[in-house]
């Protein structure tokens, strides 16, 4: 019997990418640029979008859109956050829970109106938030609909950013707070969802365009002509995981995933107890009486390598502890940092630890996260 053969996904962006010489790889069951050897890889647009602009194609992240009468009560029985402090227009970070209160997934829920909702969840977990949500949103006055593969999503991030999008929209973006969203034009195009969110630690935009090849190619090549001036570069998944790091944004699998809990994470300030009852909710209460068994902290190597994921994290006498969880060189801190999960009386900053590199115990050093936060305006 013939094995069954994977199909890899390719968003509307794809031959442009190729056009631009960009290095492609697989990466949750989709074809992705990881870095344009053209605009000098990953640390290059690392650096492009802590001092200038990067632009992402970030179309395999999927949208679920939650609308009817009982939008809202659906929506805050799914998700850890309290949905119903949103205003229309407005934005925030959640995360969909099993019964155990570990992670279905990260999510972001959009208000769009005043019973429908969009959430933004991850590309490697489309088929399974979408049959979840879909299976616990039954009994509720609602629909819940698969909208990932009509948008062509684009993230413009950097603190050049606002000033490169408004060069093509109409809207004033300076009214837009971050996680906050309106609808305008862009490039011609009507009704576009502009969001202030973003997964770099920086200020910037996603826009949502329509998923057709030409369309998407000629919003694409725009926003990069537009950027120009402010040293913009396109950047693909090794960039948008370094940056990502080094201001601690969780990524499934690695910092959260179904055998990690809120409080493990490091979630707390998401996650509204006091709203109500939710999903996961009841085994939060008691994995909260219990104690911490492990917790996410930030190492920064003291010693000569580099922590990478699934590196055992040693004691001082070179007992295994823990794991990291994410880890790689920090291009614009210039130093080699990691995420690990380590047992609490190993967590307090300044706390020496070592990582195991090729059967050697280097030292790291646990410090405060995030590592990187983008300068206030002045």
């Amino acid at each position: 019997m013939a094995e069954a053969t994977t199909v890899v996904r390719r968003t509307a962006l794809n031959a442009v990418h190729r056009q631009m010489g960009a290095r492609m790889v697989e990466f949750n069951g989709w074809e992705m640029p990881v870095e344009y050897p053209g605009s000098g890889g990953i640390v290059q647009e690392h650096l492009a979008v802590r001092t200038g602009a990067g632009i992402f194609d970030v179309s395999h992240m999927g949208d679920i859109r939650i609308s009817g009468p009982e939008a809202l009560a659906a929506t805050q029985h799914i998700s850890m956050n309290d949905a119903a402090r949103l205003q229309v227009g407005q934005a925030q970070y959640s995360a969909l829970l099993y019964p155990q209160g570990t992670f279905v997934d990260d999510v972001i829920v959009h208000r769009l109106g005043e019973s429908d909702y969009l959430l933004v969840i991850n590309a490697g977990t489309r088929e399974k938030d979408f049959n979840w949500v879909r299976d616990n949103t039954r009994g509720f006055d609602c629909q819940a609909r698969d909208l990932s593969d009509d948008f062509t999503q684009i993230a413009i991030q950097g603190p050049r950013g606002v000033e490169l999008l408004q060069k093509l929209t109409d809207t004033d973006l300076a009214t837009v707070k971050f996680y906050w969203f309106t609808h305008g034009r862009v490039c011609g195009l009507d009704n576009v969802l502009i969001a202030r969110t973003g997964y770099t630690g920086e200020d910037g935009f996603e826009i949502y365009v329509p998923a057709d090849e030409r369309t998407s190619a000629r919003v694409w090549n725009q926003v990069l002509e537009a950027g120009r001036e402010f040293g913009a570069l396109p950047c693909g998944l090794g960039a948008r995981n370094t940056l990502r790091l080094e201001a601690k944004l969780p990524l499934y699998g690695h910092e959260i995933s179904e055998t990690i809990n809120v409080w493990e994470a490091g979630l707390d300030r998401f996650c509204k107890m006091e709203k109500g009852d939710f999903i996961g909710r009841e085994a939060l209460v008691t994995a909260r009486a219990a104690g911490l068994a492990r917790t996410l902290v930030g190492l920064e190597m003291t010693g000569r390598g580099i922590a990478r994921d699934g590196y055992r994290v040693l004691d001082e006498k070179g007992s295994p502890i823990g794991s990291v969880t994410s880890g790689s060189p920090a291009p614009f801190l210039k130093k080699n940092i990691a995420l690990a999960y380590v047992p609490p009386d190993r967590a307090e900053a300044g706390t020496p630890l070592q990582v195991e590199i090729r059967g050697l115990g280097v030292s790291a050093k646990v410090v405060p996260t995030p590592f990187y936060k983008r300068p206030k305006k002045t």
